[in-house]
């Protein structure tokens, strides 16, 4: 199985474990808490959007990764979506490391 599925999978695990925080508004208060251990954004939101999450992440020293569009996130978590927040540091891990494969 390619990685890029096992994240989407593993997406889908913790949604159902309620470890998600969906949505721009939700994420970015749960990064400002240090709630979220790692942002997944679509590929396809707008520059301004990208330039939001991507700064707000840096100056938290929150990961993110992005390498999939809104279709495929809303599909692994059952919800029109395009921003996640992972609060889960077990999921967050497992995620990156098989985004760096």
């Amino acid at each position: 199985m390619e990685n890029n599925e096992r994240v989407l999978n593993l997406l889908g695990l913790a949604m159902r474990a309620g470890k998600l925080v969906t949505g721009e508004e939700m994420t970015l208060q749960r990064v400002r808490s240090g709630q979220v251990k790692l942002v997944v954004l679509a590929n396809d939101v707008s520059e301004s959007t990208l330039k939001k999450m991507t700064n707000k992440c840096q100056s938290y020293h929150t990961p993110l990764i992005s390498p999939f569009n809104s279709g495929e996130i809303s599909h692994a978590i059952g919800k029109s979506r395009r921003i996640i927040g992972v609060c889960d540091s077990g999921f967050a891990k497992k995620m990156s490391d098989l985004m760096k494969e």
